[in-house]
């Protein structure tokens, strides 16, 4: 499962995890992602929407 969110397309980031004794190790960061029921072109479909999106009223859920 792609940690991708289907609206912006905000995916998983990397970079360096370092310690108090500068030790440099590899790390990503995650979307905060949400499966979520949205209307896609008038149907209920559900998707993986990251809360910015939803925050943002991007995609319309489907109740």
């Amino acid at each position: 499962m792609a940690a991708r969110c289907d609206i912006c397309g905000k995916g998983q980031a990397s970079g360096n995890q370092i310690s108090h004794s500068n030790i440099k190790t590899r790390r990503v960061w995650k979307p905060n992602l949400r499966r979520i029921q949205a209307l896609m072109n008038g149907a209920p479909k559900t998707i993986k929407v990251c809360t910015r999106c939803l925050r943002s009223g991007k995609v319309q859920r489907a109740l």
